[in-house]
């Protein structure tokens, strides 16, 4: 299969998108259907006139009668030139059309491209389900960047599915346990496009739309960048910002990925983290430098921004116990200090 595709698949087809496939195959079937709808209406009406009944035929004329078999003349060579000639059209026409939709099937690498957007696509209860490579995650609206070809790993978390984007020619089956890969690459950068489901899947199933959103690439990238945010802010137990005296270690669970931000590295007690590059589980630890307070620690499932709040509940209440006891501490010796001066 892969050296059929390589052999009709040129490099200018390489760039093309699937609207442009499908309407290319349009096109050629249009064209020759035109043509040979042409060719034989013609040809049609030459001989009805030309064997049209009159008293002008000579007795020795061999004309065709009514459901005689024609023979084109000459031993039927021009009926089997015609089957010949139709039998290379047909043949030719399937070759081309196999080839065209093998390039649909598996685009290849793009040209200027090194990674295409990976995006898996979950439909579930009558909505849509995006989850990015980066780990973002968004619900019935899919944006992309224009120019760039989407990956789509499409499945379903309940019952069947049918995903489809019927503007970029894109159709996949949704089957719970299942993936169906597909693909498409918008052009027109701020366009969108509906998302409609093709499979009957329950009373909701007209409502289960969502919505493409084409972007510019750089548009795209200030987006993706937003929703790798991460923000902290570090407060006592009146809500007061906390600008000393701990350190913020930030550790992806499953990626290389650590980073510890001292307190100085904070902005009236918050601090946001723009170095993310993927999203995911996270563990976020507050450790006091001073021994004010015990780690705590945050698991956090970074699907979009973060926005996160410590809040150093005991850190005042310690202090004032701790006050009271050594004031306490401090009447209790001169107390004994005064009986055994008596």
């Amino acid at each position: 299969m892969n050296t059929i595709y390589s052999a009709f698949t040129t490099p200018l087809q390489q760039a093309r998108t699937r609207v442009d496939v499908f309407q290319e195959i349009f096109l050629v079937f249009l064209a020759l259907g035109t043509l040979v709808g042409i060719v034989v209406v013609a040809y049609t009406l030459y001989n009805a006139y030309k064997y049209r009944d009159t008293d002008e035929n000579d007795a020795d004329e061999n004309l065709p009668s009514v459901g005689e078999l024609p023979t084109g003349g000459k031993g039927g060579k021009k009926l089997f030139l015609s089957f010949g000639i139709s039998a290379i059209i047909v043949i030719s026409l399937v070759v081309w059309t196999y080839s065209m939709l093998l390039y649909v099937e598996d685009p290849g690498q793009q040209q200027g491209q090194e990674e295409a957007l990976n995006v898996e696509v979950t439909g579930e209860g009558f909505a849509w389900f995006f989850e990015y490579d980066t780990g973002i995650e968004t619900t019935s609206t899919l944006r992309v960047p224009a120019d760039e070809r989407i990956w789509l790993n499409v499945t379903s978390g309940d019952v069947w599915h049918a995903f489809g984007i019927p503007d970029q020619r894109v159709k996949a089956d949704a089957i719970p346990g299942e993936y169906d890969r597909t693909w498409f690459e918008a052009e027109d950068a701020g366009a969108t496009h509906e998302i409609q489901c093709f499979e009957l899947c329950g009373e909701f199933h007209t409502s289960m739309t969502g919505t493409v959103q084409v972007m510019e690439p750089e548009a795209f990238d200030e987006w993706m960048n937003s929703q790798l945010t991460m923000s902290y802010t570090v407060q006592d137990a009146n809500e007061t910002p906390v600008t000393e005296g701990y350190e913020l270690t930030v550790e992806h669970q499953e990626r290389d990925f650590e980073q510890t931000y001292s307190a100085d590295q904070f902005e009236n007690g918050t601090i946001e983290i723009t170095e993310i590059e993927y999203g995911g589980p996270y563990n976020a630890t507050l450790t006091s430098t001073d021994g004010q307070f015990e780690p705590i620690t945050k698991e956090i499932d970074m699907t979009g921004p973060v926005d996160e709040t410590f809040t150093l509940e005991g850190m005042n209440a310690t202090d004032s116990n701790t006050n009271g006891n050594e004031t306490q501490s401090n009447g209790n010796e001169t107390q004994s200090n005064d009986g055994g001066g008596n």
